[in-house]
């Protein structure tokens, strides 16, 4: 059986010391105030004199800053979080050169993510035990799973999330094995009321865990409200619904890994549909589009797909995966999101779904076996009023 060598975090919820969460909470803002400090240098030498400024000399500021009285207490942290916050900031920007991302923005304290990135050389790591530079005490890790047998970890990320919680993410290299070969191949149509639906005809119904824990995000997030402004009490308010948000999240990426790898392991092809997913979050359906989270599938069915020796297809989303018979290949003229089952002028009956899978997988198909830009053969359609929803 053949693998694939791929570089994997595994991360685990663990519990600090007090001194251990201070010293980690001191780590985290000394990487925002480099991180910025270093991004209005970047941005303030482009506006004046219209130069660009590179890792090296970000990194020669960081030395100057750690010289200075007044940021003297940046020598106090480790310095491999902060060189690696310098890092990212450059491929922050090399992306942005690239046109594959916006231009940085600065970190908040409030909204960002808390995290800092230590490499080999600021922790320790023996027989299970992780000790981070600047401590003496291994931290207190649950291991909810073992690391693969022999791997040594190269970089380690510490973060805390909104509400209150601490993590840290082993990033290891390892080697996958493939899933046993399969001529599988599905298409997949997303959906809000059902998550998706297969072109073998199987429709997972979408969890929806946002609309589960509604009430109680509103009950807390009531009570956030009544609190005063910079009070004790509004902190635990407000990690009472960083608490709400932190378990529909958890439950919906749960769902969503066991359906991707189950997915991956039973096909050998996955054809998806090219949503513009950030576009529809500005329509009316944007609390909904957002709960069924099809970005995430999507990412997890291409990362697992590519570890696992599986192909991802996605089609181009303007197909009209919808409106075509995929009995006959004719393509109706028009059909509202009302009508769910349809009947062909061939004599085909149709789920909406289900028959739009069922393109979908043929339109990947066809991609597959003559390139980009090929779909099914269908015929255009016939100038006349559309055909009226089945009522059988």
């Amino acid at each position: 059986m053949s693998k694939t060598l791929v570089k994997r975090a595994f991360k685990y919820r663990f519990y600090p010391t007090d001194a251990q969460a201070a010293e980690l909470s001191r780590t985290f803002g000394c990487v925002r105030l480099v991180y910025n400090k270093a991004l209005e240098a970047r941005a303030a030498a482009w506006t004046q004199n219209q130069r660009r400024i590179t890792y090296g000399d970000t990194s020669a500021m960081l030395t100057a800053w750690k010289k200075t009285e007044e940021l003297a207490f940046l020598g106090e942290v480790s310095s491999v979080p902060l060189q690696q916050t310098l890092r990212h900031l450059q491929s922050a920007f090399s992306h942005f050169f690239t046109r594959r991302a916006r231009h940085p923005r600065f970190k908040s304290r409030k909204k960002s993510r808390a995290s800092a990135e230590y490499t080999r050389s600021a922790f320790r790591w023996r027989d299970g035990r992780l000790v981070l530079a600047k401590m003496s005490e291994p931290l207190a890790i649950k291991w909810s799973r073992p690391l693969p047998v022999g791997a040594e970890p190269s970089t380690i990320t510490v973060s805390r999330d909104s509400a209150g919680r601490w993590f840290v993410s082993i990033l290891v290299e390892t080697s996958v094995d493939h899933y046993l070969p399969t001529a599988g191949a599905v298409g997949i149509d997303a959906g809000l009321t059902t998550l998706v639906t297969l072109s073998t005809g199987e429709k997972v119904t979408n969890p929806r865990h946002e609309r589960r824990d509604r009430q109680r995000l509103a009950r807390a997030q009531r009570a956030l409200a009544r609190k005063q402004k910079g009070s004790a009490n509004r902190e635990k308010a407000r990690r009472a619904v960083a608490c709400v948000y932190a378990r529909i999240a958890d439950r919906r990426r749960d769902f969503l890994h066991k359906l991707s790898t189950r997915l991956v392991r039973e096909n050998r092809t996955i054809v998806i549909e090219d949503l513009n997913v950030s576009g529809m979050l500005r329509g009316r359906q944007a609390r909904a589009i957002s709960d069924a989270s099809w970005s995430q599938l999507r990412s997890m069915l291409e990362y697992k797909a590519a570890w696992y020796g599986r192909d991802v297809i996605a089609i181009d989303r303007w197909y009209p995966s919808s409106k075509i018979c995929s009995a006959c290949g004719t393509l109706t003229g028009s059909m509202p999101v009302s009508v769910r089952v349809w009947a062909c002028r061939c004599g085909a009956i149709h789920d909406r779904d289900v028959n739009a899978a069922k393109n979908i997988l043929a339109a990947g198909l066809a991609v597959t076996a003559c390139g980009d830009g090929v779909g099914p053969t269908r015929h255009e359609p016939v100038r006349q009023p559309s055909q009226p929803p089945y009522q059988g």
